[in-house]
């Protein structure tokens, strides 16, 4: 990931993406997945550069949606 904000995952957030991605590998092929995971680092790689793109959550003040930009 280049250089930008570090973004730290709460362990909910963690625990959801476990639990997703557990799903889709029984019911994804290998290459959604593939293309899943490509779009995933593509968004953090996004947000780490400018954690302002996406609508904060109003949850947590400097959180957006399920991860906090540090």
């Amino acid at each position: 990931m280049k250089s930008g904000y570090r973004i730290l995952w709460t362990d909910n957030a963690l625990l959801e993406l476990k639990k997703t991605v557990n799903y889709l590998e029984q019911n994804w092929t290998e290459r959604e997945l593939k293309k899943l995971a490509t779009q995933l680092e593509k968004t953090l790689q996004l947000i780490s550069q400018n954690p302002y793109l996406f609508q904060a959550s109003m949850l947590k003040k400097c959180s957006k949606s399920s991860y906090s930009i540090c």
